[in-house]
């Protein structure tokens, strides 16, 4: 009987990539801002539409969490697959440019969409293995990274849908082919019979040698009257919207900063669009496998840790080295690969502190920072462009991340 449900841990893996390459749609957004800015819109507004799908996104997955044990992961995957491929069809079908109309669908209501259906391939993944929680966190979330890039070069670069087709027939495509995506994904997303475990995993043993204690389950509202919940919380606000902010002006401030260096308008472009396309985009993906990968080694403490301090001195130096391709290459890969680091550390160290069985209800709440991340990053990077001071947003961020570093050091486990 064990080994096809050891089979099925394989099609669990499938699915999660499927599903979170087409919820990586909201990473995408930059490339649709300068043709919005063309139509007219302000850097602030392209980056309102980004900011309210992110909290859009964290805060319905609160409710998802809750939903999760009535309705079943595959429904609720679905049901989060049809909203989000609704909202961006239904905004290319109302024109693909009006900012009430994109702020609504795309924002409220894609948000929503991803909100409903992130959480499910977290949980399921965790049931399923055990035994390498950071692993599969971070091959479940990968997809989120890669589908920005995915999404980017097909509106750009390698399918030019924007140029030949339009915001509003982009948008379109782009809806159906979320749905899709998703509905298929959920087809393997079920949790494993009660009491299963892979075979061989003891669970003393693993907690042993990574240095856990043995863990008790916490329900949500336990876990919201412990200080650790909110060092927790406020580590990932200043992670999380440092890297937001970075995604937001990822195209627009780098093209600044490149012609300013001299690089002329359209070479400019298409360097910075590599730089989020390519670099970025790759670095996340490859950042949620192999900071999941290196957490299971040295635990979630120290990985977040060295995480944080790494991504909050390169987002202060970016101001430096936006304008110069190599640097622009080097930075992208760093804030992405640490950006990413976090969708595969934050559920692992909720499930470390508070109970694998019960994440899928209690890190929504953790995620919920990555909500007001998504809000006070990209506003801030959109006030400042406007004001034509980008340096200062990735200053402030930057320390603001390495604080982090220092509240996630006082982070224990509750005393059952």
């Amino acid at each position: 009987m064990k080994n096809p449900k050891v089979l099925n841990r394989g099609y669990v893996i499938l699915g999660a990539i499927l599903i979170q390459l087409a919820l990586g749609a909201i990473y995408a957004w930059s490339v649709f801002t300068p043709a919005l800015k063309s139509e007219g819109w302000s850097s602030e507004n392209t980056q309102w539409v980004f900011a309210v799908g992110l909290a859009s996104f964290a805060i319905v997955m609160v409710f998802a969490g809750k939903r999760l044990k009535a309705w079943g992961p595959q429904t609720l995957t679905w049901l989060g697959g049809i909203i989000l491929g609704a909202g961006y069809l239904l905004a290319g079908l109302t024109g693909g440019s009006n900012f009430t109309a994109l702020l609504l669908l795309i924002g409220l209501v894609g948000g929503a969409g991803i909100g409903l259906a992130y959480v499910v391939p977290i949980a399921v993944g965790m049931r399923w293995f055990p035994d390498k929680k950071g692993m599969i966190t971070g091959l479940a979330v990968a997809g989120f990274g890669f589908g920005a890039m995915l999404w980017v070069k097909l509106a750009g670069s390698w399918g030019h849908l924007i140029e030949n087709l339009g915001l509003s027939n982009t948008f379109t495509i782009y809806g159906i082919a979320f749905a899709l995506m998703v509905i298929v994904g959920g087809l393997w997303m079920k949790f494993p019979p009660k009491d299963w475990k892979p075979e061989g995993f003891q669970e003393k043993q693993m907690q042993q040698s990574s240095g856990e204690k043995e863990s008790k389950e916490f329900t949500s509202s336990e876990m919201l009257r412990n200080p650790s919940f909110y060092l927790i919380f406020l580590t990932f606000v200043f992670s999380a919207g440092a890297g937001l902010m970075s995604i937001g002006l990822m195209k627009l401030y780098p093209m600044q900063a490149l012609m300013e260096s001299g690089i002329r308008e359209e070479a400019a472009s298409a360097i910075s669009g590599t730089a989020m396309a390519v670099f970025f985009c790759l670095a996340n993906g490859l950042g949620r496998i192999l900071w999941g990968m290196i957490s299971d080694k040295f635990g979630r403490k120290r990985s977040i840790a060295l995480m944080t301090a790494i991504q909050g001195v390169t987002v202060i130096l970016f101001s430096f080295m936006a304008g110069n391709v190599a640097l622009l290459y080097i930075g992208a890969t760093l804030i992405g690969f640490n950006f990413g680091g976090n969708f595969a550390l934050f559920p692992t160290i909720t499930a470390d502190i508070f109970g694998a069985r019960n994440v899928g209800q209690n890190y929504p709440f953790v995620f919920l920072a990555y909500g007001v991340g998504g809000i006070l990053g990209p506003i801030l990077g959109g006030k400042m462009g406007d004001l034509n001071n980008f340096s200062m947003a990735f200053t402030v961020s930057g320390i603001a991340v390495l604080i982090g570093t220092l509240m996630i050091i006082f982070v224990k486990k509750p005393v059952s």
